[in-house]
């Protein structure tokens, strides 16, 4: 689809809005009908912006994305009707400029915007501006926003509206018997501001550095204390209300494997809860929402503790990044229904059913043996695929992503690249359908988490159903460490890349697809290779691989016991190892055959059987 590209205008003019339009607004955070929605604009970037915008689409909606410099060619600008332009690189200066995201929505026309998550979607003053300049906000009252910002409020609400809470700690009185203890930044989220403190001689410097880093992602630098639960569950319900009363409870979800209080894997239902906890979450949740007059899509956050019993953590005022679950196991359309509701329409009184199990696992470009460490390049290839429907109740898989084959992944967003979820009649199946789905992804170009992804959905204590948010901590090192066949698995990689290589294409000349022949026989040919797993960005380990041609057939192998070569072609190569047939997909980084020495060639096969 092509888009139109405009500039975001400086002036104030954003800011000021008609009293018609002051009416209008008015009106619509007292809950009664909002105009009709034509245009919908995405205060937003990457998978989250792509997804709103294919719902849009559905709904008859023309699109608008706002961009930064970097994104000017991201995919979520490709596939918008149209796309307004926020100078600069750095969030500050772009997507979190809300009067530019105003402006850029009156500029194009839209009559709605979306906050999609993170940036400026849980910030009440920009809900406020939207509202104020004649727009329909996708969301949820801005008072609401406010009330739930701080998450000290918040439990003074909730405490009030008799959900359970964990009692904060005073940290200048804190004593050996409290331990551990979470700190917590009161505003934002994702992670940030947070620290484990598990002796009292630490708690005055990770104090200092929690409220530092609170101070400077949320501009504020309020930090309280709780009790750290060990071996706690993140379990959340999603919530979803329209402005005439109703408000649903869609099940639970479990968040429990999380890096750096940021989630990894996510699924729903929450396995292994008694039907009298999940009924007390509904009821929690719901009660969370009525106290603040909520509407739209939210969700509402507690931990379980290993014993049940479950305590209040905040409550998050969009739409969350595991939505897609939720989604799944109800069949419904959350963004959808989102729109829905800021046109004014009522809910049907009670949900539909939820059928089978669904889990989704977020694909970073990163290192998790390197500290997590976020990884940048260019996406030679980008492909993750679905399995086949086998009726009559396939396991589906879907993902979510803003990236496409040669985007690149730069420094200054977060790393994510997609979402892959699968949902399934069972847990076990829908396991396995996403292990299936990553194992087979053709991702080129990046270092990533997905091997640590495979293993984490394949270690026994998930597979069990047992997870909590300790997961990483206690198998992070044994989850990272590399596969005992990594070093054959490396050769072989190897082999089929020089293979590939001397393999000519069918409609080469005949002079070239013969090039190997010789009428005695020669000394062996040999390629050279730097080898690096996809999925970690260690040191480069150097193979050379020496091949005799055959007059009959592929060349063969030398060096190389236990392995015959049964095809070679450009992009194609079989190879038997130890009596095991397998095939290595082979993509060159240009479309140039004998390449130079020093370029990038990518090898994909399906992986080892465990």
């Amino acid at each position: 689809m092509t888009s139109t590209t405009s500039t975001a205008s400086t002036t104030s003019t954003a800011s000021t809005a008609s009293a018609a339009a002051e009416g209008t607004a008015a009106a619509d955070s007292a809950g009664s009908p909002a105009p009709l929605i034509t245009s919908v604009l995405v205060a937003n970037r990457g998978e989250i912006a792509v997804r709103v915008f294919r719902t849009a689409r559905a709904l008859g909606l023309a699109t608008v994305a706002v961009h930064s410099d970097p994104d000017a060619d991201a995919l979520h600008v490709r596939e918008a009707d149209a796309a307004v332009r926020l100078p600069g690189a750095a969030p500050a200066d772009t997507y979190l400029r809300g009067d530019l995201v105003i402006e850029a929505a009156l500029a194009a026309g839209a009559d709605a915007v979306h906050p999609g998550y993170g940036f400026l979607s849980e910030n009440a003053d920009f809900a406020r501006a939207v509202l104020a300049a004649g727009l329909v906000w996708i969301g949820p009252p801005p008072e609401a926003i406010e009330a739930m910002a701080s998450k000290t409020r918040a439990k003074e609400l909730m405490r009030a509206a008799g959900v359970p809470l964990l009692d904060a700690v005073d940290p200048a009185g804190a004593t050996p018997a409290d331990l551990p203890l979470l700190l917590k930044a009161a505003a934002g989220g994702g992670g940030r501001g947070m620290r484990v403190v598990r002796d009292l001689h630490e708690l005055k410097a990770e104090l200092d550095a929690a409220a530092a880093e609170a101070r400077s992602a949320f501009g504020d630098g309020e930090v309280f204390a709780e009790p750290y639960v060990e071996r706690g569950r993140h379990v959340e319900v999603q919530v979803l209300a329209d402005g005439h009363g109703t408000v649903w409870a869609l099940g639970t979800r479990d968040c429990s494997l999380q890096r750096r209080h940021q989630k990894v894997i996510e699924e729903a239902p929450a396995p292994g809860l008694p039907d009298v906890l999940c009924t007390a979450l509904h009821e929690a949740a719901v009660a969370a929402a009525r106290a603040v007059s909520y509407r739209g899509a939210g969700t509402v956050e507690f931990l379980v503790t290993a014993d049940g019993r479950p305590y209040f953590l905040e409550m998050n005022t969009r739409l969350q990044v595991e939505h897609p679950v939720t989604e799944a196991v109800f069949g419904l359309d959350l963004v959808a229904l989102q729109i829905r509701v800021a046109e004014g329409a009522p809910l049907p009184p009670e949900p539909p059913q939820p059928a089978g199990h669904a889990v989704e696992a977020r694909l970073y470009a990163e290192d998790p043996a390197q500290g997590w460490r976020p990884q940048t390049g260019t996406l030679a290839t980008f492909r993750i695929p679905a399995p086949p429907a086998v009726p009559p109740a396939p396991a589906a898989v879907r993902v979510d992503t803003g990236y496409a084959d040669g985007d690149s992944v730069g420094v200054h967003y977060d790393p994510m690249l997609a979402k892959v979820i699968a949902h399934a009649p069972t847990r076990a199946e829908a396991v396995r359908a996403l292990v299936r789905a990553l194992s087979a992804a053709r991702i080129h170009g990046v270092a990533t988490n997905r091997e640590l992804l495979v293993r984490s959905l394949t270690h026994p204590e998930f597979t069990a159903a047992r997870p909590d948010t300790g997961f990483y901590e206690r198998h992070l090192g044994a989850l990272t460490e590399p596969a005992p066949d990594a070093g054959r698995a490396a050769s072989l990689a190897a082999a089929a890349a020089a293979l590939a290589a001397a393999a000519p294409a069918t409609d080469a000349p005949l002079a070239a697809r013969i090039g190997g022949w010789r009428n005695v026989r020669s000394a062996p040919q040999s390629r050279s290779y730097l080898v690096v797993c996809a999925d970690t960005a260690g040191a480069d380990t150097p193979y050379e691989v020496r091949y005799l041609p055959s007059r009959s057939g592929p060349p063969q192998l030398v060096d190389h016991p236990g392995v015959r070569v049964l095809a070679a072609e450009p992009h194609r190569v079989v190879l038997e190892a130890d009596g095991i047939r397998r095939v290595f997909h082979v993509k060159q980084k240009s479309n140039n055959q004998g390449a130079a020495e020093d370029e990038e060639v990518y090898v994909d096969t399906a992986p080892t059987p465990a």
